[in-house]
Order: C-alpha cells, then sequence, then structure tokens
C-alpha cells in the first residue's frame, strides 16, 4: 500500500472572480488535473464571468463559460496552502502558515479579447512557473 501525498491546495483572489482568478484557476486545473485543488473567489464578485475573458480562455481550448463568480470566504482561504492575490488590496484575510503571492496583472475588466489575450498568456506562464514549485 502507498501512501497518499497530500495535494496542495490554491486559492486564486482577485475582486470581481470575473477574469484574471477565473483564468488562473482554469489554467491551473487544465494543466495540473487532480494533482492540485483549485479555487477561486472575490472580494465583491461580479454576477457573471467577463465574456471577453471565457472567448479568451476559449481560443485556447479551455472552456470556463459554466463558471460562475464566487464570494471570498474566510473558509476558502483557510482551506488552502497558497493564496494567491491578484489586485484585492487588503480585502483578502491573512493566516499564518500559508503561501501568499500578489501577481501584479492588468484587470480584463470592461476590455475586449485583444486586450485579455496578454493577460491571458502571462497568468498562464505564471501557472506553468507556479506548477513547477508545488512539484519541486
Amino acid at each position: 500500500m502507498s501512501t497518499a501525498t497530500p495535494r496542495p491546495s490554491v486559492l486564486f483572489v482577485c475582486v470581481h472572480n470575473a477574469g484574471r482568478s477565473q483564468m488562473a484557476a482554469a489554467f491551473l486545473t487544465h494543466l495540473a488535473g487532480d494533482r492540485v485543488e483549485v479555487r477561486s473567489a472575490g472580494s465583491a464578485p461580479s454576477d457573471t464571468v467577463n465574456p471577453a475573458v471565457v472567448d479568451a480562455m476559449e481560443e485556447v481550448g479551455i472552456d470556463i463559460s459554466a463558471e460562475t463568480p464566487k464570494v471570498l470566504t474566510v473558509e476558502a482561504v483557510r482551506a488552502s496552502d497558497v493564496v494567491i492575490t491578484m489586485g484585492c488590496g487588503d480585502t483578502c484575510p491573512v493566516f499564518p502558515g500559508k503561501w501568499y503571492l500578489d501577481w501584479r496583472l492588468d484587470d480584463p475588466a470592461g476590455q475586449g479579447v485583444d486586450a485579455v489575450r496578454p493577460i491571458r498568456d502571462e497568468i498562464e506562464q505564471r501557472i506553468r512557473g507556479l506548477l513547477a514549485d508545488l512539484d519541486g
């Protein structure tokens, strides 16, 4: 019998949970499969995911059209090993023993798909780096 290593849990947080954090969660889920538990949330979630973000992700073969923005909870932070913030400022609760990263990325809110593509591509590169850190 082998002992399973607990899989790391990553929470992506942005203000509206309609763009950056949705893309990051989708890339991590796509690239890591079930090796990582993935969550995303917003400090002031929108009603829907940004349509330009949905289109930009569809271009790279990832369908997030069924995703909905979720509110950030203390429980979600407490249950995560890694918390990656993307412009939510001081609204994210901080707990000892968590690995916090702040990714400064342009906000795709109100932008068309042409403006979202470079943000999407930067997020994908950061996710690949994060996976290397988690696997290392």
